[in-house]
């Protein structure tokens, strides 16, 4: 199947609420290139190199903010951009100072094995944390450490713990994930959070993604890496305002991860409070260090209480008890 990529374009402001009104529009898979990152880029390597070529200066600079994000080629990708164009066009309406951007959508079309072929350029097997060496199916490698290998392909879904909230994740489920616990990956992605937690001993596993096709990679994902059908449970849909299904989610967990953005979990902080058991830990990230203290406050007023956080580079993950 071919897909759709829509660049939207916008600002480093504009970049966190665009995102979080695509997730909540049902697109939890997008690339964010920060027009800022490459001036931190040019201000932090020009002083120590001899020579930055002059092209490659001139592009980094001129870069413009923007969000990238793929659907597939069918009734049902049209569909989501139509929601997409619509959530675009009702933000740049509310930005009556243009701070986030012209918020200007450009489509093309991306063939399946362009899309796989880009993957399998850049993602190289790497270790995170204590535990785990992250690699895709197609590169072998034979870990050191007593590390385990984690599995993880793609499929146009977001996660494959490269990104630094991934990572802050997986670090703190290290610490968390006790043998035999029930734990709960929001948000799922590619599942890699869920199946690190199997893989750490966990007893089940249930993953929720908005998007259907990210629900199922996760599940593909958990089968190569040997874990059971039986203990590795996953749902589509918006737990926000599906009170159905989060009644098939069910309660009693000990452990939630949550990788998405503030604003999405500050919206669903109730509904963590009712899917954890008590004395259960609830770990989130996907927050840039300036929204964390939000998160933190929104989080605590109802119910629950801050034991950690940690960081990477601008961003923050923390964790929480019930």
């Amino acid at each position: 199947m071919d897909f759709i990529e829509a660049v939207i374009y916008t600002s480093t402001e504009g970049i966190e609420i665009l995102t979080a009104r695509l997730i909540m529009a049902g697109i939890t898979g997008f690339v964010i290139e920060d027009s800022e990152d490459f001036k931190e880029f040019l201000e932090d390597t020009t002083p120590r190199w001899d020579y930055v070529d002059d092209e490659l200066m001139n592009k980094m600079a001129d870069t413009e903010s923007k969000v990238k994000l793929y659907l597939t080629n069918d009734a049902q990708g049209r569909e989501m951009l139509d929601c997409v164009s619509e959530e675009v066009k009702a933000l740049k309406e509310s930005d009556e100072i243009g701070a986030y951007g012209r918020l200007q959508i450009e489509l093309s079309n991306v063939r399946e094995e362009d899309w796989d072929g880009n993957w399998k350029q850049y993602f190289k097997p790497f270790n995170v944390g204590k535990r785990f060496v992250v690699k895709p199916s197609w590169e072998e490698c034979s870990p050191g450490d007593g590390r385990m290998i984690l599995e993880i392909d793609p499929a146009s879904s977001f996660g494959t713990g490269s990104h630094h909230t991934t990572k802050l994740c997986l670090m703190a489920l290290e610490e968390a994930v006790k043998a035999g616990d029930r734990v709960l990956d929001m948000g799922c992605g590619t599942g890699i959070l869920g199946i690190a937690s199997a893989l750490l001993g966990a007893g089940e596993v249930t993953a929720v993604d908005i998007e259907e096709h990210s629900a199922r990679t996760a599940l593909e994902n958990a089968v190569k890496n040997g874990i059971e059908k039986e203990r590795f449970t996953t749902y589509f849909g918006n737990i926000i305002d599906d009170d159905a299904l989060c009644r098939k989610i069910g309660t009693g967990y000990d452990v939630i991860a949550a990788n998405i953005v503030a604003d999405v979990i500050i919206a669903m902080r109730e509904r963590f409070f009712e899917f954890l058991k008590p004395g259960g830990t609830l770990i989130v990230s996907g927050l840039i260090m300036e929204r964390a203290h939000e998160v933190e406050e929104k989080l605590v007023s109802a119910g629950f209480v801050t034991v950690r956080k940690s960081a990477l580079s601008d961003w923050c993950a923390i964790v929480m008890k019930k």
